[in-house]
């Protein structure tokens, strides 16, 4: 009876039919991967065999048959009676002899001496395919300890084959059920509970960009981040410059793990764990060290190469040796094995935002809210309502798969209720802490997924529009670059699937409004603060930072560190900061440090600030970040641009001080631009080009400036035309100008994309690039290409299709 057991060091990928997906993974890496470090703890497998030995001696085969012949395959109205059934049968059956004999012999084989812990897991023989992952649907027991309790694991393990949720995946995926066997994977137990553990994707989950490594973490056993039950710690590793040894962590986020689950004090029961309460010191500290993080993602990326394809992986840390392993990994099913919907969605307005939390996917839907507390509830639920709930878990699924939407209290991007939105292509919200008291039963709402990162749950039905996007299709200009404007490092791996020639506008103020919030002089001058409710608050949001300064840096070099490796290598020019003064003000404990002024467009903005007393400080922090992206991280590919430089001696002193601060222009090959805005960066551009490596038009304060119109006023809001015989001369002379000067220069607006002629303009005086605003950036290729097919009819580029 030798066929009945397997050591896992003598299966490998060719036994997924013997032992399942997910036994057969872990002799993968264990028999090719251990060379390499990494870490899997050993064990050993029951095969499809036995499984198969069990049924047949217990008669179970027809019994089985007919119960599922039974199955309502119309509304699964007796699903659950059905699944109790079949589990019963299989729990009342005897597990024969020689099978037992070997579970037990293998398991000696295992401890040694004396009894170890291991964990028990099911693993189907149609497990882990790139088609269908099973993830989730049969059950695992962990810390099993004893000959009693490693049998009466096993013998549950088999009557998990027919969960609920198994078998509704089986009917979902056309599996014969008949045909699916189970394997019982017996591992050496990593203590988890004593230290942390979580999952990893070697890719983004949201939008398939291959070149980030996703980690997630909480304290204790992993069941945390899979039930949804916690907020887990995020981490994002960029890949290509991992290998190069850089600082290759571009996000750190510390979730709020409100819950640690462990063991409870009987070894030998069988899935015996208590969820308690996380200690504050813990809950505000990261599970895991930069170097672990690192060694993770190294581990993850061996796995990739070895499996040739994006895995999921499951870890742990062991709290007791504090060595890291990996505990499962599978294929990554979702843009592994589905071709990527091209689907961009954009809401037509805003409205009255109830709650929200993280974005999962970027679609939009609408429905009835439908609150629910259990799966018991299901016959509440309406096809493609949306559904309100704490959280879920794998007996959840033949639920959620009637759902248009899923928005939960809990969770975070690798938690349950997030794999099987993706899984099932619709919009999911988790994390929203209050969706359940926030969203009424039965009202009308919006979810929506399409605005980054942040996903929100608006009041009523709004309307939305979506473009279908084939990248397959798209080219882009020979001549002319079209480049992006962005702000969000939210939505930037989603857009670098966009025909782009990398960004030529990095917008930072949305980075400092959204990930920071305060305003730098008052990071820099905590101590000094008057306003005490304003330190107050930024001591709240500061509290891990000792050093106040540091959160900024931080938190500014990770978006624009995001936005870099969604792009990378193609360059991204960073603009410092162009907020005006009231808008400074509007920042946490702003208000110290700013000037009131009667005109801010035309005040202490862009660079005269860099090196003003009241704003140098400041700067520094800009400064810091930037070079922290490039040196540390390794994003050379980022260019830094300065706005609104009035005269060439200041940008000169903008020059000198971003040196003294360590941001030399050229060395380690950083460019430096100037934005050309202003009627003096025109008329002196000889002059400019001395000291700056290149020129982006802003057209939109360029067309203010020169035509004396304040865009914003509404009584003359009418005057202002980018398309003004006076504006035209003046982007003319700026691009004549900077060709004779030998530098390149863009233009960053919405005009090239609105109106051809302005577009065609651009392209015959030979303009090196146009950055665009995502939503216009199609239209905006399409008028390029058009314009490059009239100019140079022997080099046509294809068509753009909208």
């Amino acid at each position: 009876m030798t066929k009945i057991i397997r050591e896992f060091r003598t299966i490998g990928l060719s036994d997924v039919g013997v032992v399942g997906g997910k036994n057969a993974s872990l002799g993968e890496m264990i028999a090719h991967l251990a060379t390499a470090g990494i870490r899997v703890p050993d064990g050993f497998a029951t095969t499809a065999f036995a499984f198969q030995y069990f049924l047949d001696q217990n008669q179970l085969m027809p019994r089985l048959a007919q119960l599922m012949a039974q199955l309502d395959r119309n509304n699964y109205s007796n699903l659950m009676a059905i699944g109790a059934a079949a589990r019963d049968l299989i729990l009342q059956a005897n597990i024969p002899d020689i099978i037992c004999e070997e579970i037990l012999a293998a398991y000696k084989s295992l401890s040694g001496t004396a009894p170890i812990a291991v964990a028990v897991r099911s693993s189907a023989t149609a497990e882990d395919l790139p088609t269908a992952s099973f993830a989730g649907q049969h059950e695992s027991y962990l810390n099993i300890t004893g000959d009693t309790a490693l049998l009466k694991a096993v013998h549950r393990c088999f009557a998990s084959l027919y969960t609920d949720r198994a078998i509704k995946y089986r009917e979902d995926n056309g599996f014969e059920h008949s045909k699916v066997a189970l394997s019982i994977g017996v591992q050496k137990m990593v203590r988890s509970d004593l230290g942390c553990s979580g999952v990893g994707f070697t890719l983004d989950p949201e939008s398939g960009f291959r070149d980030v490594i996703l980690l997630t973490g909480v304290w204790g056993l992993g069941e945390n981040i899979v039930q949804g039950t916690v907020m887990p710690d995020e981490y994002y590793v960029f890949k290509p410059t991992l290998i190069q040894g850089k600082q290759a962590i571009i996000q750190k986020k510390i979730g709020e793990k409100a819950k640690t689950l462990s063991y409870a004090s009987d070894p030998g029961a069988v899935a015996q764990t208590v969820n308690r309460d996380t200690l504050p010191e813990d809950r505000e500290r990261l599970v895991l060290s930069d170097a672990e993080v690192l060694q993770l993602a190294r581990w993850g990326m061996l796995i990739e190469e070895h499996y040739h394809c994006p895995m999921d992986i499951e870890w742990a840390r062991d709290g007791i040796s504090g060595e890291l392993y990996i505990l499962q990994a599978r294929p990554e099913t979702i843009h592994s094995s589905k071709k990527k919907d091209n689907k961009v969605y954009s809401l037509i307005g805003k409205g009255i935002s109830l709650v929200q939390g993280e974005a999962i996917g970027n679609k939009v839907a609408t429905g009835i809210a439908r609150i629910l507390q259990s799966p018991e509830e299901a016959a509440q639920l309406q096809p493609g309502e949306i559904i309100i709930t704490g959280t879920t878990s794998p007996d959840w699924d033949p639920v959620l798969k009637r759902a248009g939407a899923i928005v939960t209290d809990s969770g975070g991007r690798t938690s349950h209720a997030s794999i099987v939105a993706r899984e099932q292509g619709v919009p999911a919200i988790v994390g929203t802490g209050n969706a359940t008291m926030k969203i009424k039963d039965g009202t009308v709402i919006t979810v929506s997924c399409c605005e980054g990162k942040t996903g929100h749950v608006y009041e009523g039905e709004l309307e939305y529009t979506t473009i279908v996007v084939d990248a397959d299709k798209l080219k882009l200009p020979q001549q002319t670059e079209a480049m992006m404007i962005i702000s969000d490092p939210g939505r930037a791996f989603e857009l670098s699937f966009y025909p782009n020639n990398g960004v030529g506008l990095l917008r930072m103020e949305f980075i400092i409004t959204h990930a920071i919030n305060i305003h730098p002089m008052a990071l820099v001058h905590f101590d000094k603060l008057n306003d005490e409710g304003a330190k107050a608050r930024i001591a709240e949001i500061t509290r891990q930072y000792e050093d106040k300064q540091k959160f900024f840096i931080e938190k500014l070099s990770a978006g624009i560190a995001t936005i870099a490796a969604a792009f990378y290598p193609k360059d991204v020019i960073v603009r410092m900061s162009d907020f005006k003064t009231n808008e400074y003000a509007q920042l946490l404990g702003g208000k110290e440090f700013e000037p009131e002024e009667e005109n801010p467009m035309l005040g202490f903005r862009g660079a005269s600030r860099y090196y003003h007393p009241l704003y140098k400080e400041g700067f520094s922090l800009e400064c810091a970040a930037i070079k922290m992206v490039r040196e540390e991280m390794g994003f050379t590919n980022v260019k830094v641009m300065i706005p609104f430089c009035r005269t060439v001696e200041e940008g000169r002193k903008v020059l000198a001080v971003m040196a003294s601060f360590g941001l030399k222009q050229h060395e380690n090959g950083l460019k430096v631009y100037v934005m050309a805005e202003l009627p003096s960066n025109v008329l002196e551009a000889d002059k400019f080009a001395d000291i700056f490596d290149g020129f982006s038009i802003g057209s939109n304060d360029l067309t203010q400036l020169t035509l004396g119109v304040d865009r914003d006023s509404v009584l003359v809001a009418g005057l202002f035309n980018e398309e003004d015989a006076a504006s035209l001369k003046m982007i003319t002379m700026m691009l004549e100008a900077a060709k004779k000067a030998g530098k390149p220069v863009g233009l960053c607006g919405q005009a090239p994309s609105d109106l051809p002629d302005f577009a065609a303009l651009l392209v015959a005086q030979g303009i090196n690039s146009i950055s665009f605003n995502p939503d216009a950036l199609l239209k905006g290729i399409a008028n390029i290409i058009k314009a490059e097919e009239q100019l140079y009819p022997d080099n046509k580029t294809l068509p753009v299709l909208l």
